[in-house]
C-alpha cells in the first residue's frame, strides 16, 4: 500500500507519455489524482491504526536495504499532495495550452508527484536526495515549458541555486555516511545516541541544514522563489507553491526530530533568529510589491517563516502547531495563486493598479477570495488564525517573546498585503464597465478553487480533528525510538 503513492503517478506518468491525445493523457492524469486520493486515505487510516507502517524493497532488511515508511507525519503529507494534486490538474484542464499539453505536461506533473511522494516516503536519505533530483528535473522542465523569455530566466535561477542545494546535500550525506557508516534514517538516529565525536556530525548538520533551508526558501536563501515561482503558468506556479517548498520543510522536521534531535540545542538559536528574519524579509517583499502573483509568490516566504518557528521552539504544542500551519498553508497559498490566475484570466493582467470593481462585478467570486487572502493573515476564526494561534502561544509558553512579537508584526503586515489585494482589484472602482473577459471563466478552472475554500472553511470550524491528529504526529516526532524501534527491531 504504502509504495503506491509512488507507483501511481510513475505509471499515470508513463501512460501519459504513450498516448497522443492530449484529452486521454489529461483524463488518465485525473483518473490517477483520484486514484492516489483514494489511496492517500487508505493510507492515513492504515497508519493511525497501526501507528507506522514500514516496508524493505526487495527484502533486504534495514539499514541495509531501501526503507519505505508512513508514520503520521508522512501519511497527513501524502494525502494533502492527492488534494492539492487533484485540484491543480483540474484547475489545468482549461489554464494549460493545447500546446503545453502536447509537451507532456501532464506526464512531468506526475514525475513531480512521484518526487514530492517518495520524499515524504524514504527512510533512508540518499533516496531523499534521489526524489530531490527528481522534482529538481520535473519542476525544472514545468518551470521553462512555456519557452518565454521570463520562464526561462526564472527557470536558469532555480535551477542553478537548487542544484547548489543538491550540492551540499550530497556533500552532507557523504561525510555523514563516512562518520556512521549507514544512511538509514533510524539507523543514524540509534547511532547518534553513542557518538561522543560530534565535529563531523555538526558538519553534516549544518550543510543538510543550508541545503534544506534553500529547498524551503529560508532567510536568507530564499531569493531564488520570488524570481521564478510567479513566471510559469499559474497551474504550475499553485502547484509549487502548494508542495514544494513544504517538502523542504518536511526534510528540516524530519531532520532535527530525527537525525540530529541530540544535537537540536546547537541549532536552536539559529532556527530562531532564521524563522524570525524569513518571516520579516518575506513579508517586507510582499508589501513592497503590486503584482498579484508576486506578492503571493513573497508570502510564501514568511509563512514558512512560522511553520519554521514552530520548530524552533521545538516542544510538542509547537511541532503540532507547526503541522497545523503547514497544512493550512498548503491549502490557501495553493487556491489564492488559483484565484490570482482567474483575476488575470478576467482582466488580462494581475497588475493591482490595473484591476478594480470585482466586488460589483460578483460578490460570490470575491467571497471565494475572501476566505482564503484573510485566513492567510490570520483573521479568526479563519484556519490562519488558529495556525498562528498556535505556533505563537507555544512560543509565550517556552519565553521566546522577541520571537513571539516579531510573528506578531508579521502578522499584520501579511493582513495588509492582502487588504491591498482586496480594496485595489475588488473594491477600487474600475476605469471599464466590465472586465473585458469574464466568460472566460469556466467550470474546471472555479470548482478546485470552490473545493479548497470549503477545505479552508472546515479546518477553521472544525480544525480539532486535524489538529489532534497533528499532536499525535508531534508525539510521534519527538520520540525518535518509536521511528527507530519500528524499523531496526
Amino acid at each position: 500500500m504504502i509504495v503506491l503513492p509512488i507507483l501511481i503517478p510513475f505509471l499515470i506518468g508513463v501512460l501519459c507519455l504513450l498516448v497522443k491525445k492530449t484529452s486521454l493523457s489529461s483524463t488518465l492524469s485525473i483518473l490517477g489524482a483520484f486514484l492516489q486520493l483514494g489511496v492517500a486515505v487508505w493510507m492515513l487510516t492504515e497508519v493511525v491504526a497501526a501507528e507506522i507502517i514500514a516496508v524493505q524493497i526487495g527484502n533486504w532488511q534495514a539499514p541495509f536495504g531501501i526503507s519505505i515508511v508512513a508514520d503520521l507525519m508522512a501519511a497527513i503529507m501524502v494525502l494533502i499532495t492527492a488534494v492539492i494534486s487533484l485540484a491543480v490538474q483540474f484547475y489545468a484542464l482549461s489554464d494549460i495550452s493545447k500546446a503545453l499539453k502536447q509537451k507532456h505536461f501532464y506526464a512531468i506533473v506526475n514525475l513531480l508527484l512521484m518526487g514530492v511522494n517518495g520524499s515524504f516516503l524514504t527512510g533512508d536519505l540518499f533516496n531523499l536526495y534521489v526524489w530531490f533530483e527528481v522534482m529538481l528535473i520535473a519542476s525544472f522542465v514545468l518551470i521553462t515549458m512555456g519557452g518565454e523569455k521570463a520562464q526561462l530566466e526564472g527557470g536558469v535561477k532555480y535551477l542553478v541555486i537548487n542544484l547548489l542545494s543538491s550540492i551540499l546535500f550530497l556533500c552532507g550525506i557523504g561525510l555523514l555516511y563516512g562518520k556512521l557508516g549507514t544512511l538509514n534514517m533510524a539507523d543514524i538516529a540509534a547511532k547518534m545516541v553513542d557518538v561522543e565525536d560530534a565535529f563531523l556530525i555538526n558538519s553534516s548538520a549544518m550543510l543538510l541544514f543550508v541545503a534544506f533551508g534553500i529547498k524551503s526558501a529560508l532567510f536568507p536563501f530564499f531569493f531564488w522563489l520570488p524570481a521564478s515561482y510567479h513566471t510559469p503558468n499559474i497551474a504550475i506556479s499553485a502547484l509549487f507553491a502548494g508542495l514544494l517548498t513544504k517538502v523542504g520543510v518536511y526534510a528540516l522536521i524530519r531532520s532535527y526530530t530525527l537525525l540530529f534531535q541530540t544535537q537540536f540545542d546547537l541549532i536552536q538559536d539559529v532556527l530562531i533568529v532564521v524563522s524570525a528574519c524569513t518571516m520579516i524579509f518575506g513579508v517586507f517583499g510582499a508589501a513592497c510589491q503590486y503584482d498579484i502573483k508576486k506578492i503571493l509568490s513573497f508570502h510564501i516566504i514568511s509563512q514558512i517563516g512560522y511553520i519554521v518557528m514552530g520548530l524552533a521552539i521545538g516542544t510538542p504544542l509547537a511541532i503540532a502547531g507547526a503541522i497545523f500551519y503547514t497544512i493550512h498553508h498548503i491549502v490557501v497559498k495553493t487556491n489564492l495563486f488559483l484565484i490570482g490566475g482567474l483575476i488575470e484570466r478576467i482582466y488580462g493582467t494581475s497588475d493591482l493598479k490595473k484591476l478594480g470593481g470585482l466586488f460589483k462585478w460578483s460578490p460570490a467570486f470575491s467571497l471565494l477570495f475572501f476566505i482564503p487572502a484573510f485566513s492567510l493573515g490570520g483573521i479568526p476564526p479563519f484556519s490562519g488564525f488558529w495556525a498562528k494561534f498556535g505556533v505563537i502561544r507555544a512560543g509565550l509558553e517556552a519565553n521566546h517573546f522577541w520571537l513571539v512579537g516579531a510573528a506578531l508584526f508579521v502578522g499584520v503586515f501579511t493582513l495588509f498585503s492582502m487588504t491591498k489585494i482586496w480594496a485595489e482589484a475588488f473594491w477600487k472602482k474600475s476605469e471599464v464597465e466590465s472586465p473585458p473577459h469574464w466568460n472566460s471563466l469556466t467550470y474546471s478552472s472555479v470548482l478546485p478553487c470552490v473545493v479548497l475554500a470549503l477545505i479552508t472553511l472546515y479546518l477553521s470550524f472544525f480544525g480539532n480533528t486535524l489538529f489532534s491528529y497533528a499532536e499525535s504526529t508531534s508525539a510521534q516526532l519527538l520520540n525518535p525510538s518509536f521511528y527507530i524501534n519500528a524499523l531496526l527491531n
